[in-house]
């Protein structure tokens, strides 16, 4: 397979006002979401398209209420790096799943190493780990 590195540039953008960046970040949505079976093919994965897409859903949600204009520039100019190297199949299988497809979260701790870190709450996270929470 021939890789075209031009096929997918685009042009580096920073966005000045809310509506410009949303429409694009709707645009790049729509980009991953219809190349999922190409990344299923392309990758030789052994999970459905749907999955894909409901990965890639959830990476867009995790940033759904970010406001900042130039935290959104750069979360759009990473993602859209992440498409075009995925698309034009410069990473390895390994990559795509762990970085992609496999799901985000604290992995279950043991009593003591709960007990390692002075505190037994699953709700109250260790500052060391630069994860912010919202603890209701």
């Amino acid at each position: 397979m021939t890789t075209i590195p031009s096929r997918l540039a685009r042009a580096t953008k920073t966005f000045k006002s809310p509506e410009e960046a949303r429409q694009a970040v709707i645009q790049l949505y729509r980009e991953w979401y219809r190349g999922a079976p190409e990344i299923v093919s392309l990758y030789s994965l052994s999970i459905s398209p749907q999955y894909v897409r409901q990965q890639i859903r959830q990476r867009f949600e995790e940033n759904r209420y970010v406001t900042d204009l130039r935290v959104v520039n750069q979360l759009y100019l990473q993602s859209r790096q992440e498409y075009q190297e995925t698309m034009n199949f410069w990473k390895q299988k390994e990559h795509v799943m762990g970085k992609l497809l496999l799901p985000r979260g604290r992995p279950q701790r043991t009593f003591l190493q709960k007990f390692y870190e002075g505190r037994d709450e699953d709700q109250v996270l260790p500052a060391a780990t630069g994860i912010i929470h919202n603890v209701p």
